[in-house]
């Protein structure tokens, strides 16, 4: 009788659903402590916690290693690591799961800023009625920065609103611009949207100087990783009104810090990395695992196969 495949989860709560699985792997659960204790058996490694950076941390470490990893998340840069990426390990991801949602996130995001929503619900707060003008959507510029699934959902999205969107990714092709032209697009962009995978390259793009480049009535938007930001110059830039507003929902540091300077930053939204995760999100990023598995279980192909060096899912 052929041995069941041991199937490792780096848990968070609420587990994933893997019913389907039953009696087609010895499904292992265990924490960040247990982790690299339980490496060694596993012929594949859920990564459930997406948050956590402990594969980092655990992969180094003596024994086998699990033939394939996959993430839970888009990102792949919490658990890859220059061990992972030398080896034979495959890493797949959830890419296409968070797409429509983040798209939908960004574009009320857009149309509050336009429409001075954040402002209203103060005033309303405070019981004052203060007449204001706010901004036309349609007609305006963006520019968003990532080539990928979301980043080009995003850019469908907002020319749904009349807002004319160029998308900025690691090599220019068609519909697509290049590095080279991201600072004459952001010196005339309306929006500008970070939708970027975080890796050496983009770590840290957007700084001073690149928000020295935006015009005064620009509103910036980060959907992508907090690294991407270097947020002291963000700040600046809000403080000295560089630009017109901002919205953080990735940041350097989650969860941010109550005494965190970030809360009070005018013109600062932050909402707690929650873009992508609408009802149901978990059930879909567990559903769409069982079939990965299946597939990995037949000899077939895997779908959203990362390359290791770059860091992120190659191709349309």
């Amino acid at each position: 009788m052929t041995a069941l495949p041991t199937l490792l989860v780096l848990d968070a709560e609420p587990p994933p659903r893997l019913g389907r699985l039953t009696g087609r792997a010895r499904v292992v659960h265990t924490d960040e402590a247990g982790l690299a204790g339980r490496l060694p058996e596993a012929d594949v490694l859920l990564v459930w916690d997406f948050a956590s950076h402990a594969v980092r941390t655990a992969w180094p470490g003596a024994g086998p290693r699990p033939g394939w990893v996959h993430t839970a998340s888009a990102g792949v840069d919490h658990l890859l690591c220059p061990e992972l990426a030398a080896s034979d390990t495959v890493v797949t991801n959830a890419r296409g799961i968070f797409d429509a949602p983040i798209a939908e996130y960004v574009a009320a995001l857009v149309l509050a800023m336009a429409k001075d929503l954040p402002r209203t619900w103060e005033l309303q707060r405070e019981r004052v009625w203060r007449h204001r003008e706010s901004r036309r959507v349609a007609g305006t510029r963006a520019v968003v920065v990532g080539s990928g699934p979301i980043g080009r959902e995003v850019a469908r999205t907002l020319k749904a609103l009349g807002v004319t969107a160029a998308v900025v990714g690691r090599v220019p092709r068609t519909g697509i611009h290049g590095p080279g032209d991201l600072d004459r697009l952001l010196a005339r962009a309306d929006w500008v949207i970070v939708a970027a995978p975080l890796t050496e390259e983009t770590r840290g793009m957007f700084d001073l100087r690149r928000f020295g480049v935006m015009q005064p009535s620009a509103c910036f938007v980060n959907v992508g990783r907090g690294q991407l930001v270097v947020e002291d110059a963000l700040v600046r830039a809000l403080e000295r009104r560089w630009i017109a507003g901002a919205a953080l929902d990735v940041l350097t540091s989650e969860p941010l810090a109550a005494d965190s300077p970030l809360w009070r930053v005018p013109g600062l939204l932050v909402s707690p990395h929650m873009s992508g995760d609408t009802v149901g999100w978990r059930d879909e990023l567990g559903a769409q695992f069982v079939e990965f598995f299946e597939r990995w279980a037949a000899g077939r192909p895997l779908r959203n196969v990362v390359d290791k060096q770059r860091g992120y899912v190659p191709g349309h």
